[in-house]
């Protein structure tokens, strides 16, 4: 039996699926239902209102069966051929509807202008006129409440479209109400000036469809052209140049699909940070993101960038790290003004001494290059083990123990040795032991102990190949 787990993520987006269906499938029905009203009671009546309004609702059919079709298809997840994800669907989708209300704004003003100027029709408000449209306004109330709350959970342009639009149908149709009431006084108390109250509401009605429209245009464009939201990059730039470890932020990038957000960052952090601090980084860069666009998707890039607070040691390591060379015992003299370095180069212990050569020689050049200062470079070659070694056996020898701790009595700053193991790696003699000494010593100083310590016990038995001195501090052997 195979039991399929389904995450909390994934019951959300489930969940939001139906929603935004429901509500947009709800729409098409409401539409097609006061389309189908206004036409008949404007082809009995005669209103160029209502027959504006039976346009405008029968476009706006046309786009809730839009936006539902947008809506199935934007909830899809991302593929091969649609890495940001199918979002741009209901940009579209908004972007048709903008073009469609405003053929509808057109064909209004032609036949309101006709009406007025050059033809003269005979309005006949009905008791049923007046009713289909104060239908109309409440299931445009209804349903625009509906698309507006769905719109806001989910962040959804297309249902936020259709909430606008049905949000101005209220008051579109309450305009084409008052002209059909002034066109009824009109000819019941014969002013004629009122009949024409009619085709003037149907202006106002163009009117407004025409500043619904422009509004929704900016914003479906915006998000075709991938405009970034108004005072996001700021609000960005803010939050993660707060962000402890970030020096600079070279490049911030923020496009728009549906209602998804995707965010492209590029922030410099010291040349020292490790890998691990890199990441640390780069997640609290997203967490500040968020802040600004909750649930973007993030992608944050981290080069070095020198903060102006690195000395020249830190300087010369960044240069190495960054050309992915390991150096160590950096040393810088200041000989009467010209800087020279020393250092230490750990290389494939595979490669010929020729090469070797050629790897120091390149990374002197970009020493100089970067730090201009230096006037002169020594580099010691050292190879670096690719290989496991093998210990034959690990040796006891108390004499030379014996004789190696009482070098170490020399010493005062040692105020003890201990774990000594002497082993036999590939017949060559290897020595480690513990050396433990005052917790404020100086980091230098107790380097300079443990090698001077390491080269008498050289001297005392030159068989010894290689000595390791780990050094701890007092407190650590109290505990």
């Amino acid at each position: 039996m195979t039991v399929v787990a389904t995450t909390a993520e994934q019951m959300e987006h489930l969940e939001m699926q139906r929603e935004k269906r429901r509500v947009a499938l709800n729409s098409v029905y409401a539409a097609a239902f006061i389309t189908i009203g206004k036409i008949l009671v404007g082809a009995t009546t005669h209103s160029l209102g209502i027959l504006s309004e039976a346009a405008h609702s029968g476009l706006d059919f046309l786009a809730a069966i839009i936006t539902f079709l947008s809506v199935r298809v934007s909830d899809r997840p991302a593929d091969a051929d649609h890495q940001y994800g199918h979002g741009k669907v209901e940009n579209f989708s908004a972007f048709l509807e903008t073009g469609l209300l405003l053929l509808t704004c057109i064909w209004i003003v032609y036949e309101a202008v006709k009406r007025l100027a050059f033809k003269e029709v005979h309005v006949q408000p009905t008791i049923w006129a007046f009713i289909v449209m104060f239908a109309s306004m409440a299931i445009d109330v209804w349903r625009s409440r509906r698309l507006r709350r769905i719109a806001d959970k989910y962040q959804s342009q297309a249902l936020e479209a259709d909430a606008l639009h049905f949000g101005t149908d209220v008051w579109s149709s309450a305009v084409v109400i008052l002209g059909l009431a002034l066109a009824w006084i009109g000819e019941k108390r014969a002013i004629p000036m009122l009949e024409k109250a009619d085709p003037v509401a149907a202006l106002v009605v163009a009117a407004v469809v025409v500043h619904v429209s422009w509004r929704l245009a900016r914003q479906t464009i915006d998000a075709l052209l991938d405009a970034a939201p108004a005072g996001a990059r700021a609000s960005i730039l803010s939050r993660v140049s707060a962000v402890a470890g970030v020096v600079e932020v070279d490049r911030v990038r923020i496009r728009r699909a549906g209602n998804q957000y995707f965010a492209d960052l590029e922030v410099g952090i010291s040349p020292r940070a490790t890998f691990q601090r890199s990441e640390e980084i780069a997640g609290d860069v997203r967490r500040a993101v968020h802040q600004a666009l909750p649930g973007a998707d993030v992608v944050v890039r981290s080069v070095p960038r020198s903060g102006g607070e690195e000395n020249i040691f830190d300087r010369i390591r960044s240069v190495a790290s960054r050309n992915n060379f390991n150096i160590h015992d950096v040393s810088v003299q200041d000989l009467q003004g010209a800087i020279h370095v020393e250092l230490h180069l750990e290389l494939d212990e595979q490669l010929t001494l020729v090469q070797a050569h050629e790897v120091v020689t390149e990374l002197e050049s970009k020493i100089r290059e970067e730090v201009p200062e230096v006037s002169s470079i020594l580099t010691h070659i050292e190879s670096e083990p690719s290989t496991i070694e093998t210990a034959d056996a690990i040796i006891r020898n108390t004499q030379l123990e014996k004789e190696l701790r009482a070098i170490v009595k020399g010493f005062p700053e040692v105020l003890d040795v201990h774990d000594f193991v002497f082993k036999r790696v590939r017949g060559h003699l290897y020595l480690s032991c513990h050396c433990t000494m005052s917790d404020d010593l100086p980091l230098s100083k107790v380097h300079y102990i443990s090698t001077a310590i390491e080269i008498r016990f050289k001297q005392k038995e030159p068989k010894l190949f290689k000595v390791l001195i780990h050094t701890e501090p007092e407190t650590d052997n109290r505990r």
